[in-house]
């Protein structure tokens, strides 16, 4: 390869862990070129075997690889392949793809010892760089310490973006929007309001509307002031708004609990709603995210017979140190990593402060109720009538949560908690995190509907901690 091979100025040479974390990322850089140094399709062929989301990823890389190569000849191959699939949206990748096909061992600095892989692509790096001195070279990696690397020895290094869902997490959406002083005075004069089931509705036309979205909540700045949903929306002028039911009233329990501040409120009214089949609740430890989805899904399961059981599952990523194999079966391997489950469980339990014999009676019938399940065996699954919690989303991939909430069938509920503060999987970020995709891609569609929980209400301690840790 040289200089006039190129079709642009821009080369990028990405790390394994580019493809193995998105392997459509080969179609992500526009009309830019790229160089997989042979070390990458070593790795990938030494991650393809297994059935995690690493392996899977691996082997979907090298199939995107073989389709782009399995009609080009040698001398094509040396020119650069078009990054261009038939059936595959990437009409903006125009660029080329390069592989390394001879060795630059003889060109690779003195000061990159042993074998290591990362090393190896550094010295292909540097190497490259000699030779086209007029390119500007881009190393790709979410290693930040080979970015370290290249950067010490003179090659510009960056993380992959491209899978941002948001440039930053003060941009996500949040659920919930605050009417300034003057929204009465600029919509209230061509408002109408009717009464409905017992619930008031309220036509709002004007500029604030195109901005709101469907079971978006409305409030004004006092705490216990006017507070709705935004139940449709007609045009980019007109909505249809509901006031809101007050969970915060002993008059309104959900399986003996009642909302403690203003987004508790918020979370119940889309917990206990059946037209919402899809709800994310994301927030700070202890703002409730775990006891109001619970609660709503008991509520509904066995006081309403709306959904035949509850079905809850999370990633199984460790805080600390991996404890080893467990034991037994999928729901006994599984329960460790639901203590979140079995400590909110004890709250709602109503037989905890009875007999021992009316407490085991109730923690049976929850059992029979409440199922465990690994996230690992969900593929090719349809859930019917089922509330299925989906905890600790923000260590989920997009890819993982797509495969999961697909699992939804007829009269299926699909609820996603998370606090992407704490995000244990590795190459995860806030704004990449699969919590943080759907609560976005979500947003406007009618039967969805999401709320940020502000507050912590688990103790004093843990919201202190929470604020100055």
């Amino acid at each position: 390869m040289n200089a006039k091979q190129l079709s642009s100025q821009r080369l990028f040479i990405l790390d394994t862990n580019v493809l193995i974390h998105d392997p459509t990322a080969l179609f992500r850089f526009q009309e830019h070129d790229i160089f997989l140094p042979m070390m990458v399709l070593e790795e990938l062929d030494n991650n393809k075997i297994g059935r995690s989301e690493v392996a899977r990823n691996a082997r979907q890389a090298s199939r995107f690889l073989d389709e782009l190569v399995s009609d080009a000849k040698v001398d094509e191959i040396e020119q650069g392949i078009p990054l261009q699939l038939s059936g595959f949206n990437n009409e903006e990748s125009t660029g080329r793809l390069f592989f390394q096909t001879r060795s630059f061992s003889q060109n690779l600095p003195e000061y990159l010892p042993g074998n290591k892989a990362d090393n190896n692509i550094l010295g292909t790096a540097v190497a490259l760089q000699g030779k086209l001195p007029d390119t500007k070279i881009s190393m790709v990696s979410k290693d930040i310490n080979l970015r370290i690397k290249a950067t010490a020895l003179g090659i510009s290094a960056e993380d992959y973006h491209n899978d941002k869902v948001l440039d930053d997490t003060d941009l996500l959406f949040k659920g919930h929007h605050e009417l300034d002083d003057a929204f009465w005075e600029e919509h209230g004069a061509q408002m109408d309001s009717w009464i409905e089931d017992g619930r008031t509705y309220y036509r709002v036309t004007g500029p604030d509307v195109e901005n709101w979205s469907p079971n978006q909540f409305l409030h004004g700045k006092n705490e216990g002031g006017f507070t709705a949903i935004v139940r449709e929306i007609r045009d980019k002028n007109e909505a249809i708004i509901e006031t809101l039911r007050d969970y915060s009233s002993t008059a309104h329990k959900v399986w003996g609990i009642t909302a403690r501040n203003r987004e508790q409120n918020y979370a119940l009214n889309l917990l206990m709603d059946p037209e919402v089949d899809f709800v994310s609740l994301l927030g700070m430890a202890g703002s409730g995210k775990t006891l109001l989805t619970l609660a709503a899904g008991l509520e509904q399961t066995l006081e309403e017979k709306r959904y035949q059981e509850i079905i809850m599952t999370r990633v199984t990523v460790p805080v600390g140190d991996d404890i080893g194999f467990l034991p037994g079966t999928e729901e006994e391997k599984m329960t460790p990593w639901m203590g979140a489950l079995m400590d909110n469980l004890e709250v709602l339990n109503p037989g905890a402060s009875t007999g021992d014999w009316e407490r085991a009676a109730t923690q049976d019938l929850l059992s029979k109720r409440i199922k465990i399940r690994s996230m690992n065996f969900m593929r090719g699954r349809t859930f019917l009538n089922r509330y299925i919690i989906l905890d600790e989303a923000q260590n989920m991939t997009p890819k993982q949560l797509k495969t999961l909430i697909t699992r939804a069938g007829p009269g299926t509920k699909v609820v996603c908690l998370g606090n992407i503060s704490q995000i244990d999987t590795p190459y995860l970020t806030e704004t990449t995190s699969g919590l943080t995709y759907v609560v976005d891609r979500f947003k406007n569609w009618a039967h969805s509907g999401h709320v940020t929980l502000i507050r912590g209400e688990r103790s004093r301690l843990a919201d202190y901690a929470s604020d100055t840790l």
